[in-house]
């Protein structure tokens, strides 16, 4: 598991954007993978919406039943977090980007919200900004754990930046 930045893609072929009242969604294709984007308010039942986008996208892999449930569980741990604590108290939007290129899945998380000042601290297991809110402390853990590399990117008034990357199993073709 690494935790840093990751460059961006280049090479971008194409992009579509389509509106709708949920947020704005759009795909992309580029030369070396697939991706898909989606803007939602930072509300709580967006969660879920924002586990199943990500768990429709993996499907055209043929993924395990186990491996749909980690990403599922890494995209909950990750858009949570933005709403809880990179909003806090107000509402804003939460923005996902999903990529498959070959066997591997990335997802970004990404809020405009109030940051981490100390990203090291809030990665280790048990630690959470709102004890008072019986949070857990665990979020940072089980996108480790399920994942299998996990950046963050953050500051303090910049929002966060959560990348993860899942490598999905070779399986014989049917």
């Amino acid at each position: 598991m690494g935790m840093g930045t990751v460059p961006e893609e280049r090479g971008m072929k194409e992009i579509r954007n389509v509106e709708t009242g949920a947020g704005r969604t759009g795909t992309a294709v580029s030369e070396v993978g697939e991706s898909v984007y989606l803007e939602f308010e930072s509300r709580s039942h967006n969660e879920q919406f924002a586990r199943v986008v990500a768990a429709v996208f993996a499907a055209r892999l043929d993924p395990t039943v186990e491996e749909v449930e980690d990403l599922k569980t890494a995209v909950s741990e990750a858009v949570t977090n933005a709403i809880i604590h990179g909003y806090e108290k107000e509402e804003g939007m939460v923005h996902m980007k999903l990529t498959i290129k070959g066997r591997e899945l990335s997802v970004e998380v990404r809020d405009e919200g109030v940051g981490i000042a100390d990203v090291k601290k809030a990665m280790e297991p048990l630690y959470t900004s709102k004890p008072s809110r019986e949070r857990s402390g665990m979020g940072f853990s089980f996108m480790e754990a399920f994942m299998d590399e996990v950046w963050v990117d953050s500051a303090p008034g910049r929002g966060t930046v959560v990348r993860m990357v899942k490598r999905l199993e070779e399986r014989p073709v049917r």
